[in-house]
């Protein structure tokens, strides 16, 4: 594929301090102590940990309780992104630069792919905020309780809280760019497109969420096991409807609101409340009810996620830390660098979110315990 540099895109790596015609190479390494600042190979090391020790545990899983829902989620969410994000990378290679203009840029980080398009931050990023996700909810036993459509909506209400950490803060550290003339971007939500916020944030991983748990995991749960084959052919039929799925969720927002920008956000805005007010319902009872004395203990534990949750946890919240004196000295949203401000509060709320939903893992009954290491490159896990 050729590595043409669109004047948008150009103009966005510049902004974020490198050249777009110097970003050469299908895979290109570089100094990690030499990127733009020093919360990139943080932000990088962290994630890309996340997600291989994601995959370990999904390999654990299988392995040693016949449990393939991991590994197709984790590989699940890989397709997602190798069929949506090229295109967004290269418009006019794929031929849809008449609709689609750049959106964002991504900075330059350790490892990138595709000529400083695609760093490996975000190719992990995509199954391990996943594997988070979707592991919390079944730790609850919500899917079981509530079905897969009110599951998947918990998947993605909790799957918003964790992104959107990280997702307010990336701006102003310079992590991307986003071209904020772009049409697709709009409304904007301090520094993060409202498109971003609902859609990548809240609504793709509903959508592949409810593609797992439809194709897999109900079936895992009711005793059935897969082949090799069978589960490859799943895990791209996932990868494929939760790329439709991401589609034809916002259609409210996308097609109602076609033509007016304001009322374009409202739309957005209110399936992010219908998501958030079912969610939150569904999870607190359930939880409520998995702390009552008469309840049934809940019969799965990931251990690895409630542990590197909060690490994860604990890294955003020091790198945002790191950025408030700049945040605080911004005017009119902007640092004296230049960059744009992310919405603090709703960061707040959004951190709040997650520390609850790992605070309700950690404080149900499970059926019993089966110990798998967790320290050095292994894992724990209970089911």
């Amino acid at each position: 594929m050729a590595a043409g540099c669109a004047s948008t895109f150009a103009k966005l790596s510049e902004a974020l301090g490198f050249s777009c015609a110097e970003a050469g190479g299908l895979v290109e390494f570089r100094n990690p102590f030499a990127l733009e600042n020093w919360t990139l190979p943080v932000l990088e090391f962290t994630i890309v940990l996340g997600a291989v020790l994601a995959l370990i545990y999904a390999i654990v899983r299988l392995r040693r309780h016949g449990d393939p829902t991991n590994l197709v989620l984790w590989f699940g969410a890989t397709a997602y992104l190798f069929i949506i994000e090229p295109p967004l990378y290269f418009p006019h290679e794929f031929g849809i630069s008449e609709h689609v203009d750049t959106m964002f840029a991504h900075n330059v980080f350790t490892v990138d792919f595709l000529w400083g398009r695609l760093p490996l931050y975000i190719v992990a990023i995509y199954p391990f905020m996943a594997t988070l996700a979707y592991e919390i909810v079944r730790m609850l036993g919500v899917f079981q309780r509530y079905g897969v459509l009110a599951g998947a909506a918990c998947v993605g209400f909790v799957h918003h809280g964790f992104y959107e950490i990280f997702d307010h803060l990336g701006p102003q550290l310079r992590w991307w760019e986003w071209s904020v003339d772009n049409p697709m971007n709009q409304p904007m939500f301090d520094a993060v497109p409202l498109p971003s916020v609902v859609v990548f944030a809240a609504l793709w991983p509903m959508s592949l969420a409810l593609c797992v748990r439809w194709f897999v995991g109900r079936q895992v749960d009711a005793g059935q096991s897969f082949t090799g084959l069978q589960l490859t052919w799943r895990t791209i039929v996932i990868g494929v409807l939760a790329s439709l799925g991401t589609a034809i969720l916002p259609i409210p927002a996308t097609v109602l609101g076609a033509g007016s920008t304001p009322v374009r956000g409202f739309l957005y805005a209110a399936e992010l409340v219908v998501v958030s007010v079912v969610a939150v319902v569904v999870l607190t009872r359930q939880w409520r009810t998995l702390r009552g004395d008469d309840a049934q203990p809940a019969p799965y534990r990931n251990r690895f996620v409630q542990i590197y949750g909060a690490i994860y946890l604990g890294v955003m919240g020091l790198l945002w830390i790191s950025a408030l004196p700049d945040f605080f000295a911004a005017e009119h949203g902007v640092t004296a660098n230049g960059d744009p401000l992310g919405n603090l509060w709703y960061t707040l709320a959004c951190f709040a979110i997650a520390i609850l939903c790992l605070l309700a893992v950690a404080t149900v009954p499970t059926r019993r315990t089966d110990t798998q290491g967790v320290t050095a490159g292994t894992l724990s896990s209970k089911a």
